[in-house]
């Protein structure tokens, strides 16, 4: 793979670069963990205006037609300056099991309205009691009746689900919770009658949620591909899911970078600034060597999903490395400010709290490394 951007891609870096410093500065984001919502209206226009929301829909359903690397271009640059709002629920969590799984009706009906900006969307995976990301204990079950599935149980960790449009459901409608075989996929309308949604309190100030579904009816025509049989569709888009989060640990891990070398020229210790000490040049050596490995490993990633080749060791590979890396790098951040990092109004508590969220979102290291054992046969 060529490691170099296009120019689009550098396009769309520059763009994406000038627009979150503007209109998601420290601030703003602060203040939308503390929000209600999350996020302003000015904010998911202002992206749908410049064509992010429908990036990687195809032209023909309205969207751009760019590839899931263009996205993570996209999704580095807001990393950077942890851009909240439903944008990651809606453009990969919702989108993808629609644009793999759905048919053409249904994404003729959902991906325009997407793209535009109207229709905002979130994936209802995980449940009390699961620790992986494996279709283990997927008990949230839906029976047909008529020409409705009637869904019931309870989701958790479902980003953005208060203020989603619809809600693509993982359901169990066969089989025992510990089978692949037997999940569904629902797109649920997140304002219908049984639908109970409460907002968590989260250590990144992120939007998840606790979604209730009780005799939650859904129209047949909205289940996406066939009836027990998407776990490999799922699969996928967690790995996309991965992948993304990746893109913006690298997106903050860079910000954070800039941020420490910055204060370390300007401070001044024992006469001279303390950038110039070896033990800080180290810690810059240590976070400069991580950020690029991390992000080789994330294109990589995402390259290998393009490209339709086997993935899910390189995706593993990276989710894990690139969580600890991120890790590594914010503690580093903190010992090179000091007392300065810690206080609220400082930048470096801000990602250092979002280095921990997407350390665990969609799988922690230990689980990756469980997965890429897995794919060299042991």
């Amino acid at each position: 793979m060529d490691f170099n951007f296009s120019d689009e891609q550098n396009m769309l870096r520059e763009a994406a670069r000038g627009f979150c410093e503007k209109m998601s500065p420290m601030g703003y984001v602060l203040e939308m963990e503390k929000d209600e919502k999350g996020y302003t209206e000015e904010l998911w226009q202002g992206m749908a205006n410049l064509g992010w929301m429908g990036l990687i829909i195809p032209e023909a359903y309205g969207g751009v037609g760019l590839k899931f690397l263009d996205m993570i271009v996209l999704l580095e640059e807001m990393g950077r300056m942890c851009v909240p709002g439903p944008f990651f629920s809606t453009t990969i969590l919702g989108t993808l099991p629609i644009l793999h799984a759905g048919s053409e009706e249904q994404k003729n009906d959902f991906l325009p309205k997407v793209a535009s900006g109207e229709l905002k969307l979130t994936l209802a995976y995980t449940e009390p009691g699961m620790t992986v990301y494996e279709p283990t204990h997927i008990e949230v079950s839906a029976a047909l009746k008529g020409d409705s599935y009637c869904i019931n149980g309870t989701k958790l960790f479902v980003p953005d689900a208060h203020v989603a449009d619809h809600i693509v459901c993982l359901v169990r409608t066969n089989g025992s919770p510990m089978e692949k075989d037997g999940l569904t996929l629902l797109v649920a309308d997140a304002k219908a009658a049984g639908i109970t949604i409460n907002c968590l309190n989260t250590l990144a100030g992120d939007k998840l949620c606790e979604v209730v579904f009780d005799n939650v009816m859904v129209p047949r025509r909205n289940l996406l591909g066939k009836e027990g049989g998407v776990w490999p569709i799922i699969e996928k888009v967690l790995q996309y899911a991965a992948v993304g989060t990746c893109a913006q640990m690298v997106g903050g891990a860079a910000k954070v970078l800039d941020l420490a070398l910055d204060y370390a020229k300007q401070r001044v210790q024992f006469g001279k600034p303390i950038g110039a000490f070896q033990a800080v040049q180290h810690h810059f050596a240590n976070m400069a060597i991580a950020l690029q490995g991390s992000k080789f490993i994330t294109y990589k990633a995402a390259w290998l999903l393009d490209e339709g080749l086997p993935s899910k060791r390189v995706t593993s590979a990276a989710k894990a490395w690139v969580s600890e890396a991120y890790k590594k790098f914010v503690i580093l951040g903190h010992q090179i400010f000091a007392g300065t990092g810690f206080m609220e109004e400082h930048e470096m508590p801000m990602y250092s709290r979002r280095a921990r969220a997407a350390e665990l979102a969609f799988g922690d290291a230990n689980y990756h490394r469980q997965v890429v054992a897995g794919e060299i046969n042991l």
